[in-house]
């Protein structure tokens, strides 16, 4: 796939992080205010909406910015040389600044302060962990159905996060980006600021081994230089 205009790419991965860090946040505080004190159903909703939003966003934008959404994503298509670095760096911001405001829209919607800080901590070995496996199997997901099954990438990547919402302990971030935002949200799906870096260590490192391994396990060649592709969460 030819790559679009960069100006088109960034605003769909602007517009894109806005939903999908709008869903992640809104829904946990819709799913919190509704659930009763059951963690279980918050976390269910929360869930559900999170899949949703992302099968909805990586089949509209996909074709036009590849529909990362991620900084680990985008790191490692920069690796792949399937974008330049430079790209991947612009695709960082609009991933930021487009996730910021998906943040700030879901406060709004609900009533809530603007800024916030998170109170919620989120740390130890256990949650580095399933940081590290949650992000190694997105990058994967993505990598292997790309490679195999292209059409099935919307639908792979939506319900490895669904999947990955239940059986990590960390409840799948698995995006630098969106970690960074929900340490900005004292709400059910927030972190709190000074977890926040080893989270992002973690799933740099998922990451970085995730796209080591599938180069071996789905012997792909190189992509052309500047060639988009690859959707992602977050």
């Amino acid at each position: 796939m030819s790559p679009g205009p960069l100006a088109r790419r960034l605003a769909a991965e602007g517009i894109g992080s806005f939903f999908l860090f709008a869903g992640v946040i809104g829904s946990g505080i819709m799913a919190e205010a509704l659930a009763g004190g059951n963690v279980a159903v918050a976390l269910l909703g929360n869930t559900l909406a999170t899949g949703a939003i992302l099968f909805v966003l990586i089949a509209m934008l996909g074709p036009v910015s590849g529909a990362h959404f991620n900084p680990a994503v985008s790191l490692v298509m920069a690796m792949r040389r399937e974008i330049g670095w430079s790209d991947a760096g612009l695709y960082l911001a609009a991933q930021l600044a487009g996730g910021l405001l998906g943040a700030l829209a879901a406060h709004l919607m609900f009533d809530q302060p603007l800024w916030q800080v998170s109170l919620k901590a989120r740390t130890g070995a256990g949650q580095w962990a399933g940081e590290f496996v949650a992000t190694f199997g997105l990058i994967l997901t993505i990598l292997g159905t790309t490679r195999h099954r292209s059409k099935l990438v919307p639908a792979s990547v939506a319900l490895y996060i669904v999947a990955a919402y239940w059986f990590t302990s960390s409840t799948s971030f698995a995006n630098p980006a969106i970690t960074i935002i929900r340490s900005l949200s004292n709400s059910f799906a927030g972190i709190a600021p000074g977890d926040v870096p080893a989270f992002i260590i973690a799933q740099l490192a998922g990451a970085a081994l995730a796209a080591w391994v599938s180069g071996w396990l789905f012997d792909e060649r190189a992509a052309s230089p500047g060639e988009v592709r690859s959707p992602g969460r977050g």
